[in-house]
């Protein structure tokens, strides 16, 4: 991290800096105490946006949260929450272990309340990106056609590449569950999953249905690219996909789709724009083939996992099938996906969706 450019975590429509401390991940809960101190330098402004309403007793505000990050809160022995009642003079009261509910906040000072608000805020959304993702919007890209040409495109390149170096069976995707992904998420409770839907069904009445006129998108997917910069020693493989009327209407959607959940903050905001693409070859799947790319790098506690990967030379693929034709499809739904996860047909499960037609 640079030190004049710190983090900034947008919260409640206000901006803070995340002051340069020492990264570690979230392993074990004794860290809470010196992962307080450095996170609270970043909410030294509270934020006046929040709902905190007078009682006789003084000022009451509730924070809605996952009871998977209550923990985070409480921290060792309840350390951190005594910090934050001590520093913003207030009382904090967290649901039990695996209840849902409210977090609520109460004080004889509405600064006060609104300080612990934002500084619990902070706690909350930091330690929910270090969680592993759990689902991603989709688009399924199985159709029967689509899966023929897959399987026809892995037996060839089997047949003349399987003497390049890392080129075997084990790095293609499973066909039954070849995807484009709009977006990835962390939903930690049903609550959130619903606000996922809602938020969907408003892309779809707001603009979802003037882009695509109400009708499936007819695109293809053809020709391939790679992830990095040598050729020779690639990890990733994927295959581009574009609308067969040679319009931008696929890409404007899934921009404006990642845009929205990204100013909700269902989706941390990495990229401006979606890139348009199904995985074919990924050497993640070489020691697993349930491993899904670079998101697969996070245990449920926040620790990093290292995967070593063994690249493959993929010239003579390129050469070979730089425009290899998987076929026509008609995207007709976008998906909540849930990772890890199979359905009766092989795919993904899909917790929601919204039809375009």
């Amino acid at each position: 991290m640079e030190v004049l450019r710190p983090q900034l975590v947008k919260i409640g429509g206000r901006v803070y800096r995340k002051n340069p401390i020492q990264e570690q991940t979230y392993q074990h809960e004794e860290e809470d105490d010196d992962y307080y101190q450095g996170l609270m330098e970043c909410a030294e402004e509270p934020c006046e946006t929040y709902e905190v309403v007078q009682t006789p007793q003084g000022f009451r505000c509730t924070v809605k949260a996952p009871s998977l990050l209550y923990k985070h809160i409480v921290g060792k022995r309840g350390d951190t929450r005594k910090k934050l009642e001590v520093e913003t003079k207030t009382s904090i009261s967290i649901p039990k272990p695996g209840q849902e509910g409210e977090i609520v906040i109460t004080g004889q000072h509405r600064s006060g309340v609104i300080s612990a608000r934002t500084r619990i805020d902070v706690l909350l959304l930091t330690f929910r990106r270090k969680q592993p993702f759990t689902h991603f919007l989709s688009f399924f890209l199985n159709e029967a056609e689509v899966q023929e040409r897959f399987l026809k495109f892995q037996e060839e390149v089997l047949e003349k590449c399987s003497m390049d170096h890392g080129v075997d069976s084990s790095i293609f995707q499973n066909p039954k569950k070849l995807h484009l992904t709009i977006g990835m998420l962390v939903l930690l409770s049903e609550q959130e999953i619903q606000q996922t839907c809602e938020m969907l069904q408003q892309c779809k009445e707001e603009f979802i249905d003037d882009i695509s006129g109400g009708k499936p998108l007819e695109v293809e997917m053809a020709g391939i690219e790679y992830m990095n910069d040598d050729p020779g020693m690639m990890d990733v493989l994927y295959a581009k996909v574009h609308m067969k009327d040679g319009s931008n209407r696929l890409q404007e959607l899934v921009d404006r789709v990642l845009e929205r959940f990204q100013a909700s903050g269902l989706i941390v905001k990495e990229w401006n724009s979606v890139k348009l693409h199904a995985t074919v070859m990924n050497t993640l799947f070489r020691k697993d083939p349930n491993a899904e790319g670079r998101y697969n790098l996070y245990t449920a506690d926040g620790k990093y996992i290292f995967k070593e990967r063994e690249s493959f030379d993929g010239r003579n693929i390129l050469k070979l099938f730089e425009n290899f034709y998987f076929g026509t499809l008609k995207l007709n739904s976008i998906h909540i996906s849930q990772r890890f996860t199979v359905d009766s047909f092989g795919n993904y499960a899909s917790c929601g969706q919204i039809d375009f037609s």
